[in-house]
């Protein structure tokens, strides 16, 4: 059931210990970021590695802590004073969401975000991890949390400094962005800076260190509630649930182009839900797939969920005796770790590249990183969703207006010939439309307003429905209304096409604008009936 498999195993051992190399740095700087301290980042990053490792669906992929998450994480802390039953009762609550997602096969769902959406909204995580790490390159902490407070620390950051801290923060800076390539294969950039910088900080005293750090078996954290604290909970809950399955299906979806394999989202949400679960229980802060350490992982030979559960075992070996080298880790070095991570996260790609697209997207990616900055996540998320989703249906109901032809006057129009020569007997009296496919919500707010403007000197209207598989009730009620509106000026209908299930809604909704005697199988029919009822009524005698 958990899917173990042995044929890759020399290359599963050396993906994973080199991704637990990777993640150390990270783990550690992730901790001290969310408030929670280092060893709640080590723990965190062994506890979801390991069990979404087990129980998740993408073989390849590394969990633990993310970028994205932390900064939720940290914003949880805060709220809740750092009182741990409540911080980590919002982490092992998360997990449960995490698991009713994949339970309730909405994995398929969680991917479907527009790609500016999710690209202003991970580069609005970036700037806010670039924002809280700058004061602590200068070797101060922002007073208060959130993106606002750390802005404004900033300027007193700079002017007052402290000198030892700025140099290993920018000696951090240079390593992480300028390792080198050949060097990178043997040892990554984040851990080279962390030791570096570390080891440097022991002969050039006067930068603020991390200071003691408990080492040994995480101890159990019961989660508690509390009525003044359940909405912040539950919200910051679901924020994180989200957050960390659109992170992890995202990465799922970089392991599948890497090891040209299909990974299932529902049992990667459930092996999350998981990992998140369980390090809540013990203190861990919470993790989602990593696709930094998941590429890493796929390039030094990992395949399969052995690596992933290799990675966390590295850590966890790691984590028994490192807590006296740990501690005098200084805090910009950590610093300039992460303000590196932030830069990744940004899509810088995206941006140098956005004048050649479209416009709008640009503008919505903007937004959606402002809002994440300066708002919050979750409004930022669901602001572009629901604007991306208004746009695209704009668009959709603009093509399915633009094809609903008035035959009568297209020159190279889809009638037979001998429909072709009904309609120019009647085309100065008659107007012929043809609804070539569906039509949405959308389309219907302006339909009767196109159909109007198109039939204002027609004594008769012909609507052809022969390709129209299917009307939802706001175009139904677009139709009958155009109906009415006929009828009430004195304008003759003829419906042909019209499938039984279409015509069923259509004379459903209708308030006795349509008859049976004006429906007919076939557009030629519907014209014949046309021109003779033209021909023959009192205006031509």
């Amino acid at each position: 059931m958990l899917g173990l498999r042995l044929d890759n195993l020399r290359g599963d051992l050396f993906g994973g210990l080199t991704a637990g190399v990777v993640a150390l740095p990270l783990a550690l700087a992730f901790g001290e970021a969310s408030g929670a301290g280092p060893i709640a980042g080590l723990y965190g990053a062994i506890i979801v590695g390991f069990f979404a490792a087990l129980f998740g669906g993408t073989g390849s992929q590394i969990s633990g802590p993310t970028g994205p998450m932390i900064v939720v994480f940290a914003g949880v802390f805060s709220a809740l004073s750092g009182d741990p039953s409540l911080v980590f009762a919002t982490v092992v609550l998360a997990g449960l969401i995490q698991v009713a997602f994949g339970v309730l096969k909405l994995g398929q769902y969680i991917k479907l975000v527009p790609y500016p959406v999710v690209s202003g909204f991970m580069s609005g995580i970036g700037c806010i991890i670039i924002a809280l790490q700058t004061s602590r390159l200068f070797g101060h902490e922002p007073l208060g949390s959130g993106t606002i407070p750390a802005l404004t620390a900033i300027p007193s950051a700079v002017l007052d400094p402290n000198w030892v801290a700025l140099g290993l923060g920018l000696l951090t800076l240079f390593i992480v962005f300028n390792w080198p390539t050949k060097l990178a294969k043997i040892v990554p950039p984040p851990l080279a800076a962390l030791i570096i910088g570390t080891v440097l900080s022991l002969f050039i005293s006067g930068a603020p260190i991390l200071g003691d750090i408990p080492t040994g078996l995480p101890s159990f954290v019961f989660p508690e509630f509390s009525a003044e604290t359940i909405v912040v909970v539950l919200e910051a809950a679901f924020v994180l649930a989200l957050l960390g399955s659109l992170d992890s299906l995202l990465t799922s979806l970089v392991a599948d182009n890497m090891t040209r394999t299909k990974h299932n989202s529902n049992k990667e949400l459930v092996g999350q839900g998981i990992g998140n679960v369980l390090a809540g229980f013990f203190g861990g802060i919470p993790g989602a797939g990593a696709t930094m350490r998941t590429v890493v992982n796929i390039r030094t030979g990992g395949q399969t969920k052995i690596s992933g559960m290799v990675h966390s075992l590295l850590l966890f070996a790691i984590v028994i005796s490192l807590g006296p080298l740990a501690a005098q880790i200084p805090h910009s070095v950590l610093a300039g770790i992460l303000v590196k991570v932030g830069y990744d996260i940004v899509d810088l790609a995206y941006l140098k590249r956005a004048h050649k697209g479209p416009r709008w997207d640009l503008v919505l990616m903007v937004l959606v990183l402002t809002l994440t900055v300066f708002v919050d996540l979750i409004t930022a998320v669901v602001a572009g969703v629901v604007l991306a989703s208004l746009a695209f249906v704009k668009q959709i109901a603009d093509l399915q207006l633009a094809k609903v032809i008035d035959q009568s006057s297209q020159s190279n129009s889809v009638l037979s010939a001998e429909e072709k020569e009904i309609l120019d007997t009647v085309s100065d009296r008659a107007t012929l439309f043809d609804f070539n496919g569906p039509l949405s919500f959308g389309a219907a707010a302006d339909l009767g307003h196109h159909v109007r403007e198109k039939t204002k000197n027609s004594t008769a209207l012909i609507m052809d429905f022969s390709e129209m598989p299917f009307l939802d009730v706001s175009a139904a009620r677009a139709v009958a209304t155009i109906s009415e509106d006929a009828v009430g000026s004195n304008k003759k209908i003829f419906i042909s096409g019209m499938n039984p299930d279409v015509k069923k809604v259509v004379l459903g909704l209708q308030e006795g604008s349509v008859s049976d005697d004006m429906f007919f199988e076939s557009r030629r029919a519907a014209l014949e009936a046309t021109r003779d009822y033209i021909l023959g009524s009192p205006a031509e005698s």
